[in-house]
């Protein structure tokens, strides 16, 4: 079986379309039938999202914990006590492509990290978007990291111990325990997924933020081109 973790914390502007597109992904040919499980784990959510999830027809779980990376983690637990073999992990306020269930599988790795483009720069100015595509690269044998564009083997998962606690990072401090237990990693640009480039972002510490830094005079941007927030962000 293959699992699909989502986190959501008040995600109505957003859910619906994600899920459109997870849904398509789960019906491409090359996955041959395999049994797919689409879970979401509704984060302390008090607006619309809850109900959007259902009218999709898709399982929720619901917590209260204000903390993606154990949202993330109990989502992954849920499904591989339901016998996952496989994991996949996007965000709520992502559009994956119809192929990337089947290129994350085709692989064959331990771990496939994916690339993110933005829906749009409209909430920024020409100086961030220049900034971005500047730094971002869009080649293979990238070193991003993100949450909303991440699968791995059951296997791997839990040799690794499994996304952290984390409040930000949580997918960084994943791969840097993929990458201690030998696990082959696929850094591919060939499944790219469309994440929000909003202002008012959910996490700290996050896609959103880093977005935030590249602002010209923000304070923090030179430490933070070189750090893991730079290359590898949620």
């Amino acid at each position: 079986m293959i699992g699909i973790v989502i986190p959501a914390h008040n995600e109505e502007r957003y859910i619906g379309e994600c899920l459109d597109s997870v849904l398509r992904a789960t019906e491409h040919p090359a996955l041959k039938g395999q049994s797919l499980e689409i879970l979401v784990v509704l984060d302390d959510c008090s607006d619309g999202t809850r109900a959007m999830v259902s009218a999709k027809q898709v399982e929720r779980l619901d917590v209260c914990f204000r903390n993606v990376g154990k949202a993330r983690a109990t989502g992954a637990e849920q499904l591989l006590k339901r016998g996952a073999r496989w994991l996949a992990f996007t965000d709520a306020d992502t559009v994956v492509p119809p192929d990337w269930l089947a290129r994350q599988i085709g692989f064959g790795a331990d771990a496939v990290c994916g690339t993110v483009d933005v829906d749009g720069w409209s909430e920024h100015d020409e100086a961030v978007r220049s900034r971005y595509m500047a730094l971002y690269q869009f080649i293979e044998n990238h070193r991003h990291i993100h949450g909303a564009n991440m699968g791995l083997s059951a296997e791997a998962y839990r040799t690794a111990g499994g996304f952290q606690h984390l409040a930000a990072h949580e997918d960084v401090r994943l791969v840097a325990d993929l990458e201690r237990t030998g696990a082959r990693i696929v850094w591919t640009a060939t499944n790219p997924v469309i994440t929000s480039a909003r202002r008012d972002y959910k996490c700290r510490g996050g896609f959103g933020e880093y977005l935030a830094t590249l602002v010209p005079g923000h304070i923090g941007v030179d430490a933070c081109l070189g750090s893991s927030t730079a290359l590898g962000v949620e």
